[in-house]
């Protein structure tokens, strides 16, 4: 008997036996990784507001596995806090506190003298994204005029930077953000400047663990897209202690540069119609560049989305950021916010217009670009051209459609309305699949990126064909019995890690945004269950918002003028891996 041969035996099998169970415990947290749902809530948290969206806001940030744990038993899902300790039952998060109000407002030149508590238009707050290493998360407040995008952290949900967006004599109220997308490796944050109408750069310095050090608002990249842009007020930053007392990060550089606010494209055309330094563009041109979206592609092109229809594509790694690509609104029509990539196809939504003429609209469409077809010096007009994936038959001639009826005057009640509204995108985690929203018709339109084939299910039965009550009946609102129950209204979107759900964001009784197509009656977000490995899913539960403190009161076109206390409206949804 050889001792030492028995002793290499027994510690060859211990050492298998340890890397097997450190794989499978390894594949079961793949299998079933934690993450963290972040809900954006437009609604007030300041009481006493006449009108909806226009002070502060509501983070609602729920753990998977509370979600997991209410699915399962019905128990609800209780929101974390945001004093650095991640507390369950502690939320939602206050806009205000998080940004205290007397942080100083400082520009190129120095402190100006202002604190927040001086300024309008802190509100609103439109939606969050989570950045490429999953440590930081865009805030978006879209109160018309106010112009706020902070950055915060993910883990200990603390403010980080806080800008506001320069000034234009664009269209009132000069500035506004809509949204802000973060570049593909996360160096730098791109602002819609929708009233401003400029894409503005915020410039991220990291260090080797992916820690934001420093922020720099770079007016040298700013990019116009609108005529006669001229600058009415510099772009701010934010400093001073947190609520959390750690200091913010920030500074404004460069300086505006003339050529990339000009009037023309690379091409000599109009940007925008009517702009006196040329002509308009072919194709219906581009009639109101309010920026909805910069849908930001792997190779950092930027695809501009415009209200009123076209599109323009910019690089935006140039200083200033440069327009690549460009195309007319009968190209490409307006007002989409969806865009996702897959496979080098950049996928992009058309629906209904934010503002009142909208009401009568009823858009649904889908196309791709091909982003290798962009490269660092401009592309002719309208070229590549896009390939129409999807146009739904009743759309109105609206947004650079030039078919269809000019109305659909149904409103937008369930059951009774004919319209549709694209707006919200996700891809699922396989890619094999892409589900939009449709808004007014409580459905998700799903379309395989491979063939394009097209199938739906809707968010209002239990099983998404039909059979059985779906979640939002049980989470309606109740204190008006004029509401209609049961109406989701599906909004923005984003997978779990997963890809066992699709998380949507479903908006309140008094919408503050896009209010003749987004009422609901389950203010939250919505957990989709996918099924058919992603081709199709049910809607299986609702992390349920509520804000019974603001008071506003509002006019809901085509829909129902809610008289009870629920005022939260949940427009935006993100996913943060832990």
């Amino acid at each position: 008997m050889n001792p030492l041969k028995y002793l290499k035996k027994f510690i060859a099998l211990i050492s298998i036996a340890i890397v097997t169970t450190l794989l499978i415990i390894y594949q079961g947290i793949a299998a079933n990784p934690s993450y963290e749902i972040w809900g954006s809530d437009q609604s007030n948290s300041v009481a006493g507001m006449e009108k909806a969206g226009v002070k502060g806001g509501w983070i609602w940030v729920w753990d998977s596995k509370d979600v997991e744990n209410q699915i399962k038993t019905g128990t609800p899902a209780k929101p974390l806090g945001c004093d650095g300790t991640n507390k369950t039952g502690d939320g939602p998060c206050d806009i205000n506190v998080i940004f205290p109000k007397n942080l100083a407002e400082y520009d190129e030149n120095g402190a100006t003298g202002k604190t927040i508590a001086d300024l309008e238009g802190f509100g609103r707050l439109h939606g969050m994204l989570t950045d490429p290493q999953n440590k930081y998360l865009n805030v978006n407040l879209f109160t018309p005029g106010g112009g706020y995008a902070g950055i915060i952290d993910g883990e200990t949900k603390e403010a980080i930077a806080l800008f506001r967006v320069t000034g234009t004599n664009g269209s009132d109220p000069k500035r506004s953000v809509h949204m802000s997308f973060w570049n593909s490796d996360g160096s730098a944050l791109l602002l819609a400047n929708l009233n401003g109408k400029l894409l503005e750069r915020i410039d991220i310095t990291r260090n080797a663990q992916g820690k934001i050090i420093d922020a720099v608002y770079n007016k040298s990249a700013s990019l116009g897209v609108g005529k006669g842009t001229e600058i009415t007020d510099s772009a701010k930053v934010y400093l001073g202690k947190n609520a959390q007392n750690h200091d913010l990060i920030g500074k404004i550089t460069g300086s505006y540069d003339e050529g990339a606010l000009g009037d023309l494209t690379p091409n000599e055309e109009c940007k925008e119609n009517g702009c006196t330094a040329g002509t308009n563009a072919d194709k219906g041109g581009r009639a109101n560049n309010l920026i909805i979206c910069p849908i930001v592609s792997s190779t950092d092109h930027a695809y501009i989305t415009l209200a009123a229809g076209g599109l323009i594509v910019a690089n935006t790694k140039t200083t200033p950021m440069s327009i690549v690509g460009e195309y007319g609104s009968q190209v490409l029509n307006g007002a989409g916010c969806g865009g996702v990539e897959v496979d080098g196809k950049v996928w992009l939504n058309a629906g209904v217009s934010a503002s009142d003429a909208g009401a009568t609209q009823s858009t649904f469409s889908l196309y791709t670009l091909d982003d290798k077809a962009f490269g660092t010096t401009p592309n002719a007009p309208n070229t590549p051209e896009p390939v129409i994936v999807y146009k739904e038959a009743n759309n109105t001639s609206s947004n650079g459609s030039t078919t269809g009826e000019k109305e659909n005057t149904t409103g937008q009640l369930p059951g009774v309305s004919t319209r549709h509204d694209n707006h919200g995108m996700v891809k699922t985690v396989s890619g094999s699949y892409i589900h939009n929203t449709d808004r007014i018709q409580n459905k998700i339109e799903v379309f395989d990126t491979k063939t394009f084939k097209h199938t739906s299910y809707d968010l209002t039965s239990a099983d998404g064909k039909g059979k059985g009550v779906g979640a939002c009946a049980s989470a309606s609102i109740t204190d008006d019995p004029n509401l209609p129950k049961n109406d989701p209204a599906p909004d923005l979107m984003e997978a779990s890690p997963d890809g066992k759900y699709v998380f949507v964001a479903l908006r309140g009784a008094i919408p503050v945004s896009v209010a003749h197509s987004g009422q609901g009656s389950c203010p939250g977000v919505g957990v989709i269950e996918l099924n058919e490995n992603g081709a199709s899913g049910h809607l299986v539960s609702v992390l349920r918002s509520s804000n019974t403190q603001d008071s506003a009161i509002a006019k809901i076109a085509g829909g129902h003028d809610y008289i009870g206390k629920e005022h939260s409206d949940l427009h935006g949804v993100a996913i943060r891996l832990k």
